[in-house]
């Protein structure tokens, strides 16, 4: 079988199972609409711990554990562990798995860290150069206003275009099961879109959204009636309303398909949140936690996930230059509905 299609993406010769996933979030997310359906909720956003990164590694670690138990695979059985956050060289990740004593790939792509992760680790098993890989992402608030925006002390007034950094981590376990499955990938490129505004993610990203969704549209030979639902990782409001028009201008009309889980993981109205909600947890615990099981119910056959990502640190911030985005697109669908 020919694996790659087109100029971006892979579809793979087998199903790549999803085992399971783990989502622990924040007391904030755990007020939002999805509260009930993820698997912890903190009470404390510091767990206990003396600062607001070494927090992030808490969670990290409380992920990979639930996602091992969700699974039933032992930790040592994983022959790849893929993590990614961001926190300076990728700190969260590093510190909540360095007790792992697993192989490990480090991986950055800002928020859209568990699409690149799971495009990565679907490869890996469909290569047959691995059987079970454990994906990982995670963010917080507090770390990553002080690393990017201001620390909490200084309290700078938010923009509308804002995001709120969603507070947890998300595991998701790939491997030999029956159900949601990993079926290919299609690799983003970095699209800029102009945007220097760090209070503005939704519309550095869009445009990269755009970009992947009508790549893998045309490298597959499919439009979006193929899918169930197109779901994107954190462009919010803002950010939907400008993909929706560069879609159409694309030739493609993916209003009626399209979620976001910026949208999706907060309540605009009652949570103070803004655009809604962004940070590399917030695409991995809104599908871990809802669109996953509405998948394993039935209620959707084929997704294709779009977790969105900008391109960023507080070097290039402070120097003035723009912000590149990225998306990866990553297809699921549920092996028994869709009767393959």
């Amino acid at each position: 079988m020919q694996k790659r299609c087109g100029a971006q993406t892979v579809l793979f010769a087998n199903p790549v199972g999803i085992m399971a996933a783990a989502s622990i979030v924040g007391p904030k997310e755990g007020e939002g609409p999805l509260g009930a359906k993820f698997d912890r909720v903190e009470k404390d956003p510091m767990l206990g711990v003396e600062s607001w990164e070494k927090a992030e590694s808490e969670l990290v670690k409380a992920a990979a554990k639930a996602a091992a138990e969700k699974a039933r695979v032992a930790m040592d059985d994983f022959d790849y562990i893929i993590a990614g956050d961001l926190m300076n060289q990728s700190t969260g990740s590093i510190f909540g798995l360095r007790e792992t004593m697993r192989p490990y790939l480090g991986i950055f792509g800002a928020c859209s860290a568990i699409g690149e992760g799971m495009s990565i680790g679907g490869m890996l098993i469909d290569g047959g150069f691995a059987s079970k890989v454990l994906c990982l992402a995670s963010s917080h608030f507090c770390s990553a206003e002080k690393q990017f925006r201001f620390p909490l002390e200084f309290g700078s007034q938010r923009p509308p275009t804002s995001s709120w950094t969603v507070t947890g981590a998300a595991g998701v376990v790939l491997g030999a099961a029956a159900g949601p499955s990993v079926m290919g990938c299609t690799t983003g490129k970095m699209i800029d879109m102009g945007v220097k505004d760090a209070h503005n993610m939704g519309a550095a990203m869009a445009g990269a959204a755009a970009d992947t969704i009508a790549a893998h549209f045309e490298d597959a030979s499919r439009t979006a009636d193929y899918y169930d639902l197109i779901i994107t990782g954190d462009l919010g409001y803002v950010g939907q309303e400008l993909l929706l028009e560069l879609m159409k201008k694309k030739g493609h009309d993916i209003a009626h398909k399209h979620r976001d889980c910026g949208i999706e993981i907060f309540d605009r109205n009652t949570q103070d949140t803004h655009s809604g909600g962004s940070g590399c947890a917030c695409s991995g615990v809104v599908f871990a936690a809802f669109f996953l099981e509405r998948m394993k119910s039935g209620e959707i056959g084929r997704i294709l996930f779009v977790p969105t990502g900008a391109l960023m640190s507080p070097v290039s911030v402070q120097q003035g230059e723009s912000i590149p985005g990225i998306a990866h697109a990553v297809v699921i669908e549920n092996v028994r509905t869709c009767g393959q």
